[in-house]
């Protein structure tokens, strides 16, 4: 029998692995969103149970089998169920039908849509395709846990009473759709890439991302910017290796072995950035397409000091037309600091403006970025006071130990 220790680590794993596919599968059947996490969970928690006398070979099949019984036994505890329940699909599903390999994008665009406020769109995606925990969702979103809790349920209930489709929408209404999904994908594989907790990354949600937006580019082939995130996600993916030390520490990218990158990830990635570039010409870029041409600067420069931080600002000032955000305006900041003789006293005020910005408040990155350059201009105080902000600030055990050693750095001399 496998020990209770070893299971919990399997399970976990399975959580992280499979969360977002036995939920879709089971949404489709309970056409419930409440009930289908409910049995989601549940199955995870009979895992834990049985696993020891046996780990499956398909951990997803049994996962999804046993989450769909067990909402199958609570369908018939509800005679009264089909008149109460939202109708979240379009036709009939049998029981024992298997899960579809979209099942994923539904689901996103099930959360996704117009009928709800952006901010929960974005929310309860998090929470559902990913299995984020509330605190995970927080601090993803820059918002308190009470705020996050507050804007799923909402969007639980907003579904529920409007009766929206569990589906992916018709072609005609994919446009008005669209950005949203690519923003929360963006949203999915960014928590994997900075995860909250002891590691640098979570593998379960940037391999989701980079799932769902292939998913994104074979349902719109045509579209730019669907292109653009998945080149953009592809050029950062291939640098992975080369952003986490052999003792797991995290290696910045004016530090990284360039040799060690996925050359064939980042070709890929590249021609995915330039092909939405082209595409968009004529009608202007948009912001995915944007911050791809920002990563392929990067990537396609022979080392750091090689890196063009003229043309990365002048990318970042088309960017806040189209997307006018404080943390585009903040890593504007941060690289106009690394343009070859740059008034650093002007961009440090650029920072401090930013300070006031409320989505920032809880930012970690805003007060790196003032050590970085406070640092810089030599006043060591300041920046330790701003590196002591950071740390407070950032939920990442990796980061964190990554700041102290730049604080430490400074006390040092």
């Amino acid at each position: 029998m496998t020990s209770a220790r070893e299971i919990a680590r399997v399970v976990d794993e399975a959580h992280r692995g499979h969360w977002s596919t036995v939920l879709a599968s089971t949404v489709r059947l309970t056409r419930d969103l409440d009930l289908a996490e409910d049995c989601t969970q549940d199955a995870f928690v009979q895992a834990l149970k049985t696993w020891p006398d046996g780990i499956p070979d398909n951990q997803a099949g049994w996962l999804t089998t046993v989450a769909r019984r067990l909402a199958l036994d609570r369908l018939r505890r509800e005679t009264t169920l089909w008149r109460k329940l939202p109708l979240l699909i379009e036709d009939p599903i049998s029981p024992g039908e298997v899960e579809q390999p979209t099942d994923p994008l539904r689901l996103v665009f099930t959360c996704c849509h117009p009928a709800l406020a952006r901010d929960s769109q974005v929310a309860l995606t998090l929470r559902l395709i990913c299995g984020l925990t509330t605190r995970e969702v927080a601090a993803g979103l820059l918002i308190s846990e009470a705020t996050a809790a507050a804007r799923i349920t909402r969007a639980k209930k907003k579904i529920a009473a409007a009766g929206i489709p569990y589906r992916i929408p018709a072609d005609e209404e994919l446009p008005e759709r669209l950005d949203v999904v690519l923003t929360v994908v963006q949203l999915v594989y960014t928590a994997g890439h900075v995860a909250a907790g002891p590691e640098l990354t979570r593998a379960d949600l940037t391999g989701r991302a980079l799932e769902l937006a292939g998913l994104l580019v074979r349902l719109m082939p045509a579209e730019p910017e669907p292109q653009a995130l998945l080149g953009l996600l592809q050029m950062t993916q291939a640098r992975g290796d080369a952003r986490v030390s052999e003792d797991g520490e995290l290696v910045l990218l004016a530090d990284q072995d360039r040799s060690r990158w996925d050359v064939r990830l980042l070709a890929e990635g590249v021609s995915r950035a330039t092909t939405a570039l082209q595409q968009g010409q004529g009608q202007g870029h948009g912001r995915f397409a944007l911050q791809a041409a920002v990563s392929g600067l990067h990537v396609t420069a022979s080392s750091w000091d090689e890196t063009d931080w003229h043309q990365v600002v002048r990318m970042y000032d088309a960017m806040l037309i189209s997307w006018p955000s404080p943390i585009v305006a903040l890593n504007r900041a941060a690289a106009h600091s690394l343009v070859p003789g740059a008034d650093l006293i002007a961009v440090l005020a650029e920072l401090d403006a930013l300070s006031n910005e409320v989505a920032l408040k809880s930012y970690a990155y805003l007060s790196a970025a003032r050590a970085d350059v406070l640092a810089r201009l030599g006043r060591k105080e300041a920046a330790v006071q701003a590196y002591d902000e950071a740390i407070g600030l950032t939920v990442n055990g990796a980061e964190q130990r990554f700041l102290r050693r730049r604080r430490a750095a400074l006390t040092e001399d």
